[in-house]
Formats: structure tokens, sequence, C-alpha cells
């Protein structure tokens, strides 16, 4: 099973892997909130540097923990407003995009056939890492969305092999996106800590000579990114930097590249695109 149609195999291209960050809640949808507006550019010109228009979309968020990796299965996932103190109208932004069983389905089946355990959830919506970003980068909610979850463990290896599995759906013309941030340390990220953003830089630039590094190099450092400069301090838990895991090991060979660089309040941020 596969999502090409008989009248889309003469289309060979294939889709890149995407880490991408977004944001910190609502950010791109408050008044005052400018410091984010080249994150909020880069995201709205994602979808002009894709080869073509995906058939369907698998995105992996740093706000989405289960024990095994598990899929949305739904026809029509509903939205989780995961942050709190925010604006009230940032509680009723809207994203209809629809499901993909279909897509849900292929998901399994190719991590089943790499021996990886998974599950679906029929119920769960998309969280604000999902759909804070898609309101820029596919605007129209018109592409379907399936949503894959971390693993509780925080195992960068098998978050790896899970990518590494998903690789077939880049030539079906599914387009993987991984999401979340180079920098999640909210507390420093708030304060405006000098010592803490020269190691935000650091890491950002340990990060993008990893990813820029020829495959084998590349995995090797990534996931050992505990070692690199700051790391600790740019991610006290990794949940926000493992979705990069994914989205590398789908890349399977293909080179890396540092697509997306800013600094926000100080820290460096950085997004990368694989093929």
């Amino acid at each position: 099973m596969s999502l090409t149609s008989p009248q889309d195999t003469c289309v060979p291209t294939r889709q890149p892997t995407l880490f991408v960050p977004h944001g910190g809640g609502p950010c791109f949808f408050m008044e005052g909130a400018d410091i984010w507006d080249t994150m909020a550019a880069y995201l709205r010109g994602i979808a002009a540097t894709l080869p073509q228009r995906p058939t369907a979309i698998l995105v992996v968020s740093g706000h989405w923990e289960t024990t095994v990796p598990t899929v949305t299965s739904g026809l029509a996932p509903p939205l989780i407003y995961d942050y709190r103190g925010f604006p009230e109208h940032t509680y009723h932004l809207r994203y209809p995009a629809p499901g993909s069983p279909h897509l849900a389905a292929r998901v399994r089946a190719l991590l089943g056939a790499a021996g990886i355990e998974s599950a679906e959830d029929p119920t769960r919506g998309f969280d604000h890492g999902v759909f804070i970003p898609f309101m820029l980068a596919f605007e129209h909610a018109d592409i379907p969305v399936v949503e894959l979850s971390l693993r509780h463990d925080m195992d960068a290896a098998a978050e790896w092999a899970t990518g590494a599995a998903l690789a077939p759906l880049r030539d079906e013309n599914v387009l993987i996106v991984a999401t979340g941030m180079t920098f999640h340390n909210l507390r420093d990220f708030v304060g405006r800590n000098p010592a803490t953003d020269a190691l935000s830089r650091d890491f950002d630039a340990w990060l993008a000579q990893a990813v820029g590094s020829a495959p084998e190099v590349r995995k090797d450092a990534l996931l050992h990114w505990e070692n690199a400069p700051g790391a600790r301090t740019c991610h006290p838990r990794e949940e926000h930097l493992l979705p990069l895991m994914i989205a590398a090991g789908a890349a399977q060979g293909d080179p890396g590249q540092h697509s997306y660089a800013d600094t926000v309040m100080g820290k460096a941020l950085s997004g990368f695109r694989f093929g």
C-alpha cells in the first residue's frame, strides 16, 4: 500500500524532510510580537520551496509523547490549545486541515515492516506545535495532516530509526515535517542571560555543522548531541530537539541544509532541510 495513485506514478519527485521552529505558544498571532517576524516569514515561504504540492503531510511535534510511536487517525482532528496565559483570541484560532486514516495506516505499515511497534489514536487532535506553524506554512489547511508522537523514553537512536523506516513516504509525495526549537530552555529564554545567549550560539553553530556533514558523520554527531557545547543548557529536556532525529533519519543520504537562522531574545534559533 502506498499513497501514490495511478495518475501520480509518473511524478518521481521526492519530497524533502524539514525541521522547523514552531515559536513560542501562539506567538505569530498576537499584537506586538514582531520579534517573531523573521521566523514567521520563513514559515510562510516553505510551501514555495517544495518540489510540488504534497499529497499529505506527516508531522512530529515536540508536544506529544507516548510509549510507542502513535499516529492520529481521525478524519477531522480537533485542535489542542496546549498553552497557557495568552490572549483569549488565541484559544479560538482555527486550522481545519483534514486527517488521513490512509496515511496513518501507511505509517503503521512501514513501522511494522521495520519491526517498530506503533499505535493510533482516532480522537487525538493537533497540538500547537502543529497548527501554529502550519497556519503560516500551509495556511489554506487543505492538505491532509497526520501527527506522529515522540517516544516517552527520549531515545534519539529509536527516533532516528523511526524516521529511517518512514523514508519511503517521501517518494509517495508525503512531506515529513518535524517541529520543535533548537533552543528550548524557557527559564533562560525569557531571562536574557548573556552566558546562556553565548551557549545558544555555540550549540546552534555545532548543530548546523552536524546537519551539514556527510551522512555517516551527521548521524553519529546528532545521536550524541549531548556532547555538543551548551547542549544541556539549550535542552534541559530534549523533546523539542528530538523531532530533528526523525527528519534526519528519513533523510537517508540526502544533504542537510541550514534553511533558517535567527536570533530571538538573544537566543540563536535554526531550521533545517534535508533533500
